[in-house]
């Protein structure tokens, strides 16, 4: 996945953004913290997941199935796999 390996350094950042909430979610559970402040936290790790996954879905989506050097069924083989993966994510 080149376009993965191109965007590395800032997947990772937000990967690292995301292990921080969740261990500063993990604390707050810890320390027995008020119920607004965890729910603000789990809905803050939510929206990282999900900046995360449009991030790699929209470089994946544009270089594999945007690639004018693939045949129609390849093609149709990566939106079976997308789909899957949504059906997964979105349960």
């Amino acid at each position: 996945m080149s376009h993965t390996i191109a965007g590395k350094k800032k997947l990772l950042t937000r990967i690292r953004r995301i292990t921080g909430q969740s261990a500063a979610l993990e604390q707050s559970l810890e320390s027995e913290s008020d119920c607004m402040a965890i729910l603000q936290q789990i809905a803050a790790i939510k929206g990282a997941v999900n900046g995360l996954m449009k991030e790699v879905l929209e470089s994946h989506l544009r270089e594999h199935l945007g690639a004018e050097d693939i045949t129609q069924q390849q093609r149709q083989e990566e939106v079976e796999e997308v789909i899957l993966v949504l059906k997964s994510y979105l349960k």
